[in-house]
């Protein structure tokens, strides 16, 4: 199986890719009429050569899944959310799937749905999904064992959270600090990002509770940064250092370093703008070559996965500003990338979204070597 990895700068990639179709706009662009004015563009990535991956990297974990959006882990067993469904799967060894519950309430239309999950220390499931409301955060105890789990009664910890066809946000994770992160699009109505009274494009942090934490940069908000269009990748590097994923509109995507209270500039700004004020992303890409989603880290390297550019991204977390290209094409459009308790990472397709090509096999999840990568 063909691999790719060289090292790249999302600066040296064409924008006209972004714009050359009359197509339906895919997930994490716009129309270009819209977009905010010119950036500065970065200097030139330096091309530091390629080479063939190891061996055979990846192993099937399940198959046949339906817009499967994000997994999470309850010790061993692997947690699946499906958007459209609204359905929570266990997988066991073998790789097949098994309906837990699903999720009352879910209002599935565009991008919104079913998406994050998370798991706390004390076994409870934490997801994000798309009500009539708007969007919102439940925790549920999970009873039985695996095998045989049930979803047990829905706890709303926030809701109405701005909600559109679009632009939903929608990834849940705990840091290292035990507080439980999300991540919020501006859901199609762009000053809301700026607003640090709207919940609406922002990365919010609350305890596991659901309270505000009382070294929140905001007093009493759940706001931990803002300035996003539609972030939903967030992971932490061993020393802290939190990074977030971000769909650009049809100028540039980011991945940002994240710190608490600062202003990612959207819509004022659009990727590296060295402007006053807000917090440019430590790299850039086309949209088309890019539109990043989940992502996770394991042993100093984060794993970007994308959709429209239907790759798995590495970055080194001590040289953010490069990247290594996996899978070119090779498994359409990639939504999840998530650390397995094994050591191994774990990648989403998204291809039967509504937005890719299916395949017989699709969507699935891959298991990879992270070894393999370096």
């Amino acid at each position: 199986m063909k691999r790719i990895r060289r090292a790249v700068a999302g600066a040296a990639v064409v924008l006209l890719l972004a714009a050359c179709t009359g197509a339906p706009a895919p997930e994490g662009t716009a129309p270009a009429s819209s977009s905010p004015a010119a950036q500065t563009s970065p200097a030139p990535a330096t091309e530091t050569g390629s080479a063939e991956a190891p061996g055979e990297p990846e192993a099937v974990v399940a198959t046949g899944l339906e817009a499967p959006w994000s997994v999470a882990f309850l010790d061993a067993t692997p947690l699946v959310s499906e958007r459209d469904s609204g359905r929570i799967l266990e997988l066991d060894d073998a790789g097949n799937a098994r309906e837990v519950g699903v999720v009352d309430g879910v209002a599935h239309g565009g991008e919104g749905g079913l998406l994050g999950l998370a798991v706390d220390g004390g076994g409870r499931l934490y997801a994000y999904s798309t009500a009539a409301g708007g969007n919102r955060i439940q925790r549920f105890a999970l009873e039985g064992a695996p095998g045989s789990l049930a979803l047990g009664e829905p706890e709303t910890l926030l809701e109405g959270i701005p909600a559109a066809g679009n632009h939903n946000g929608g990834r849940i994770a705990f840091g290292p600090d035990g507080m439980l992160y999300a991540t919020t699009g501006d859901a199609a109505d762009r000053p809301l990002s700026q607003d640090r009274d709207s919940l609406a494009g922002k990365i919010l942090r609350l305890t596991p509770d659901g309270a505000v934490p009382a070294d929140n940069p905001f007093p009493g908000s759940p706001v931990y940064s803002y300035g996003h269009r539609n972030p939903q990748g967030i992971a932490w590097a061993e020393d802290g250092t939190m990074f977030a994923t971000e769909f650009g509109q049809n100028t540039w995507d980011e991945l940002n370093v994240i710190t608490p209270g600062a202003n990612y500039g959207w819509p004022v700004v659009e990727g590296i703008a060295g402007r006053e004020g807000f917090t440019d992303p430590v790299q850039q890409w086309a949209p088309s070559d890019a539109s990043p989603s989940g992502m996770a880290h394991a042993d100093g390297v984060l794993y970007l996965a994308n959709l429209r550019g239907a790759v798995l991204r590495t970055v080194p977390v001590e040289d953010p500003g490069s990247a290594g290209l996996h899978f070119d094409g090779e498994l359409g459009r990639l939504r999840d990338a998530v650390a397995a308790p094994d050591g191994r990472v774990w990648i989403v397709t998204n291809n039967t979204d509504g937005r890719g090509r299916p395949g017989p096999d699709d969507d699935r999840i891959l298991s990879l070597d992270p070894a393999a990568f370096r």
